[in-house]
């Protein structure tokens, strides 16, 4: 460890209670010798028992059929999820809407995304009612074993926008160690050969082989060659897949009206497309403490800062990447609606 981290080896180690991830950034989280003797296998395993226990006390307001299907795969896809004319309220509403929104370039493709915080949410009556569905709010909680509001967001994602590989988000990748979900209710058709939601069934619930290779992969991680493995956003090549013993992936195309809520510490990414595409969705996600034993009590969501906190945050990493002389990133870009068509 570098004499520069012994003065903050206390904050370091509380880290270790919390959902922190950073191989990297944290000298105990990524310290080959401590994850050579099983340090982050460890905080693996407690932390998938834990949410398993929280998600048996949020089982209540979801199907049965449905907790078996997120049980055992991971994900679930619902067809004709809202109510028809909610539904159509709700596109209509969204698609004539232009709101401020923050845009991503990567690889070949942009990402717009426009937030559905309480600033825009008072301007959206029909999606602020459609969105109140009790259904979505119970399955989100299920599956991030919380009770806690998903952030919300207006989700374009246009594909081959300039000549340029595929983007970070269509590597097989987890977003982080332990049980969350990421939601996308589709607004428009997502046909096949599209860049559609892919998931490796069941590798939520890792097996033998792959905690093999995720204890392997912990003890380089802090100096691994990809920036997303040394925050703790683990990849890995899709040839890899089968030698972990999961099914093949799904990729999955959707009508409008589908939701598709995953438990994204297992293995997926983005579909590759194989021409011009736009994919149009209301992108939710939620995390909590993973070693929190209960379910309930998230501050955000009992204060209504839920719905606020969002245009902090990315005021505070804009703050950080003009003081640090960053460029590239997300960027704010001015009002847009959802199909307006990217300008590069």
């Amino acid at each position: 460890m570098a004499w520069h981290h012994w003065p903050l080896l206390p904050l370091h180690a509380m880290a270790l209670a919390t959902g922190a991830k950073s191989f990297e950034k944290n000298p105990l989280i990524g310290s080959p010798r401590l994850n050579r003797a099983g340090l982050h296998i460890a905080r693996r395993n407690l932390a998938q028992r834990l949410g398993e226990r929280r998600r048996a006390a949020l089982a209540q307001g979801v199907e049965a059929e449905d907790q078996r299907a997120l049980m055992e795969h991971g994900f679930l896809t619902k067809p004709d999820f809202l109510p028809a004319a909610d539904f159509a309220a709700m596109r209509a509403e969204l698609f004539a809407a232009r709101l401020p929104a923050r845009e991503y370039l990567d690889g070949y493709t942009l990402t717009r995304l426009i937030p559905l915080d309480a600033a825009s949410l008072a301007h959206l009556p029909a999606t602020r009612a459609a969105l109140g569905f009790a259904p979505y709010r119970a399955l989100h909680d299920f599956v991030g074993s919380f009770r806690q509001s998903p952030f919300l967001f207006v989700q374009t994602v246009f594909s081959h926008v300039r000549e340029a590989p595929p983007d970070i988000q269509s590597d097989f990748h987890t977003d982080t160690f332990h049980p969350t979900v990421k939601s996308w209710l589709f607004l428009d058709e997502v046909a096949e050969g599209e860049a559609g939601f892919t998931y490796v069934p069941g590798s939520h619930r890792p097996n033998r082989r792959h905690l093999a290779w995720e204890r392997q992969v912990s003890i380089g991680a802090a100096r691994a060659a990809d920036r997303s493995t040394r925050e703790g956003s683990l990849r890995i090549e899709e040839a890899a897949l089968p030698r972990l013993g999961y099914p093949a992936p799904r990729k999955m195309a959707v009508a409008p009206n589908t939701l598709v809520i995953a438990d994204t510490s297992g293995f997926h990414r983005r579909g590759i497309a194989d021409r011009p595409t736009r994919r149009v969705s209301i992108w939710a996600y939620a995390r909590g403490n993973p070693f929190k034993p209960w379910p309930g009590g998230d501050v955000l969501s009992a204060t209504g800062l839920d719905k606020r906190v969002i245009r902090g945050f990315w005021a505070a990493q804009d703050m950080v990447k003009r003081m640090s002389g960053a460029t590239g990133g997300w960027r704010w870009v001015g009002e847009r609606g959802p199909l307006d068509p990217p300008a590069i």
